[in-house]
């Protein structure tokens, strides 16, 4: 298996490419510490699965560069390794199309099965990633208010906060308020991902 190491710490990839050196079916072909990096090597070195920190250097985030990468005629599969495991940051990874998600304090045999899967296609989570995935599966999609929905189409349409403030004749106290409870329901962190969340789940349509 051909594999792409993108992570900002030069001593995390030395590790890695430690470790895969001992497997006789996995071979580093690349790596990155940056998302323009990142999508540069894949597209020069056609890995089949790319290992991929959600911190960065500068720039795109981990989960940003994965989108990046499936849009490729030839995407990788991409496996998330990373220390981060709060709900916004699985829910994105998933939602971009990520095959796994591992947390890098995981045993190196673990790393290993999930490289594996990962390189057939199939789903590749830790244990704590899978049951907070199926948490969220049993609770269903988030449920917004009408006003909750109404500041997300006015967020996708390019809004700030006061002029949807104005629009709908309430504070920006008010619509901040209202911006906490959608990232919260959402899983996301910032108003970009919220929409692109929204849209993604059929929450709000874009006109």
């Amino acid at each position: 298996m051909r594999l792409f190491l993108v992570d900002d710490h030069p001593v995390v990839r030395a590790g890695l490419s430690a470790l895969v050196e001992g497997e006789p079916d996995m071979e580093i072909v690349g790596e990155a510490g940056d998302a323009e990096t990142a999508v540069a090597g894949v597209r020069a070195t056609a890995p089949e699965v790319v290992l991929m920190d959600i911190q960065l250097s500068d720039g795109p985030d981990g989960i940003e560069t994965t989108r990046r990468l499936l849009q490729l005629p030839d995407p990788p599969r991409v496996l998330i390794l990373t220390t981060y495991e709060s709900d916004a940051d699985i829910r994105r990874a998933v939602d971009v199309g990520a095959t796994g998600y591992l947390l890098k304090a995981c045993p190196p045999e673990e790393l290993f099965a999930a490289i594996r899967s990962a390189a057939k296609g199939e789903s590749a989570l830790s244990p704590k990633v899978a049951a907070r995935v199926m948490s969220h599966a049993r609770s269903g999609p988030p449920s917004l208010t009408g006003r909750e929905a109404e500041i997300l189409n006015l967020l996708a349409k390019g809004l700030g906060n006061r002029a949807i403030a104005t629009r709908l004749y309430v504070t920006e106290a008010t619509v901040k308020t209202h911006l906490v409870h959608i990232f919260g329901k959402l899983g996301v962190d910032n108003r970009t991902a919220a929409v692109a969340v929204a849209v993604e789940r059929g929450l709000i349509r874009l006109s």
